[in-house]
């Protein structure tokens, strides 16, 4: 069994992201180095619980953070039960590997105030680049769709009629997203442009100044230029403003199955890490307000 036909397997069968299967191809790559450099052994296959732990520890002596690790170990997991499954391998060697622990970290959102000052700072102009920029953090504000569902969006993909969305999420699942008719208005204008400035036939509704289809770094630049003059928080990326989505709508009284299904999440616990930051809110305001808080 070789990664090659386990990757193919993650490609074809697990319909997996490309971005997810160079993670798991990265991991199990580096994993059977450390084989061949420490032990000499050029076969996953025959790894043992121990040589797997040795490669755990010298991860957390390297200063690679936890959640990087685990995500490693996360990948080897697959790979052996995958071979227990279809190819009988017997006990799993990753079954008694214990991964460290991982401080959870609440969501990082923008105040609405600040997304509202940042949206109204945009002039008026037929600049391409300057009109896709707005559209790229309005969307991704408006919809908290991620930053791979961005990018593959089509024209077809929105029904102006309608007001609605369709994105392709993880594992290649739909999902439909409302969107208001003031910004279908604005994408239709952004898409008129988009035609003016590219005779191309290339599907993808965001496109670089040059007409190719916008990549995920152009597209974290663009959150990160933007978001850099409007807010404090440390962390300014697109999953930044996918979390001031789901954080903004529960603070206005969204159910959080609806938030879960809005986000594609596969299920409530993962949509649930933003009821602490609600939490949190509430109890500062709580203290902050309330005569016998501190008492």
């Amino acid at each position: 069994m070789t990664i090659k036909q386990f990757i193919k397997y993650l490609r074809f069968e697990k319909r997996y992201s490309p971005h997810t299967i160079l993670a798991y191809e990265n991991d199990l790559s580096a994993f059977k180095s450390f084989l061949s450099e420490t032990y000499e052994i050029n076969d996953l296959t025959i790894a043992d619980t121990q040589h797997i732990r040795s490669w755990v520890v010298s991860l957390m002596r390297s200063d690679i953070a936890n959640a990087t690790i685990n995500r490693k170990v996360a990948s080897l997991k697959s790979f052996y039960k995958y071979l227990q499954i279809h190819f009988d391998s017997g006990q799993n060697p990753i079954s008694g590997v214990v991964t460290p622990k991982i401080r959870k970290r609440l969501p990082t959102f923008v105040k609405t105030t600040e997304i509202t000052d940042l949206l109204n700072s945009f002039i008026e102009t037929d600049d391409y680049v300057s009109i896709r920029d707005k559209m790229v953090i309005e969307l991704l504000y408006v919809t908290g769709i991620r930053r791979s569902e961005l990018m593959g969006l089509t024209y077809q993909s929105i029904n102006f009629h309608k007001g609605l969305i369709k994105v392709l999420g993880k594992r290649q699942k739909e999902r439909l997203i409302p969107i208001s008719k003031d910004l279908c208005s604005k994408l239709q204008a952004y898409w008129s442009i988009r035609q003016e400035n590219f005779q191309t036939d290339d599907r993808h509704f965001f496109l670089t100044k040059k007409g190719k289809p916008l990549y995920p770094k152009a597209i974290y630049n663009i959150v990160r230029k933007y978001l850099e003059g409007f807010t404090t928080v440390e962390q300014k990326s697109p999953h930044t403003l996918r979390h001031s989505f789901a954080t903004h709508l529960l603070n206005n009284g969204a159910e959080l199955n609806a938030i879960k299904e809005l986000l594609g999440h596969e299920s409530l616990a993962a949509t649930q890490v933003y009821t602490h930051t609600t939490l949190s809110k509430l109890k500062s305001a709580y203290l902050k307000a309330h005569p016998k808080a501190s008492n």
